[in-house]
This record gives structure tokens, sequence and C-alpha cells, in this order.
């Protein structure tokens, strides 16, 4: 497969006008803080999405952001399967706001840790845990090492289950007053 199109974010600051910004994360992480005018689209919910993306991507390019680049550039591989063209911001929304760029907050938004460090400390914390309680309970350690074999599945495959699982958790749903998925569908097929 083909690399997904990749843009510094200087590259996308300057181009944004021509750009439909879709932003994967979960609806928390996007309500603590976007790229201005994305919208949320989660990884999660992409395929459901493609239809509404197809529509978009015939108007103009599409920029797809996450966090770091990652999910970004699984959701350009998506769509590249559904012969739409997207290009990923190099580095995610951390490199954008690293560079000098501002982020849209909405108001009363809290900050929701990014997906990749909530992964990082349910898995650590759930291998100490395995490793702890097999001291009483050597079969305890098999925690341990399934935390473990599933991170090594996840880097392999480039998806992560723990990620997926945690963004259903309440702190990473869009607070009330953002927009659902559906009409974020709706403005894509204007």
């Amino acid at each position: 497969m083909i690399s997904p199109a990749s843009l510094s974010p200087a590259q996308a600051a300057a181009r944004l006008e021509e750009f439909t910004v879709i932003d994967v994360r979960a609806p928390g992480e996007y309500a603590a803080g976007h790229v201005p005018g994305a919208l949320n689209v989660p990884l999660d919910r992409l395929p459901e999405a493609v239809p509404a993306l197809k529509s978009a991507s015939a108007r103009g390019s599409l920029l797809v952001v996450c966090a770091s680049g990652v999910r970004s550039t699984r959701a350009c591989e998506i769509l590249a399967d559904a012969d739409i063209d997207a290009a990923t911001l190099t580095g995610g929304t951390s490199a954008w706001e690293g560079d000098g760029h501002d982020l849209d907050r909405p108001e009363g938004a809290g900050a929701t840790w990014p997906m990749e460090r909530q992964v990082r400390l349910a898995a650590g914390s759930l291998v100490v845990v395995g490793l702890l309680a097999g001291r009483r309970i050597p079969a305890a350690r098999w925690l341990s090492a399934a935390i473990g074999a599933g991170l090594v599945y996840s880097a392999a495959s480039n998806t992560c289950g723990m990620a997926a699982a945690l963004s259903k958790l309440p702190y990473n749903s869009a607070p009330r007053s953002g927009a659902d998925l559906g009409a974020t569908l709706e403005a894509l097929q204007r």
C-alpha cells in the first residue's frame, strides 16, 4: 500500500483554507483542543462516514488529523481503500501546537489526556498489577504477559484494541454541547 501524503504543520497551516480537516480522535480528545475548523469523525466510526467523506473529497482536499499521526495515517489507509485521497498532518495536533499554531478549544471543555497517554497508563498499570499480584498468585503474571502480547500485536497491526475500549469511557465522550457524528456527516455532504 502507498503511504498517504504527509504535511508538516507549517505546510498545513499555509493551506488550511484548502482542506476539509477531519480529526479522528475520540470526542473527548477533540473537545480538549483541535485544529481550527476540524470536524470530528472518530477512527472507530470512520467506515460509516465514508460516503460523506467521499462527497467532501469531491469538493476539495481532505486533511486527516489525530494526536500524533498514527491514527490519521490509519484513517488515510482506510480512506484510500475506499478511493478517497487524503493527507495526514505529520505529528498530529501535538506537532501543530508545538509549532506555535493555535488549537480551537470549546469553552468549558475539560482537558482529556491524549489516547496514547491513556493507553500507556492503562497498559503499564495492568502490567504492574499482574506482576505484584503474581507474588502471591503466580498465575496472575499471565495478565502482564497478555498485556505485553497485546502491545506487540498493536504495534505489528497498527491497531489498538485498548485505545478502542478506552475511547468508550465517559471522559472520552464529547461534551453535551458538542456536535454529534450525524451532524458532522450532514455538514460533510453539503
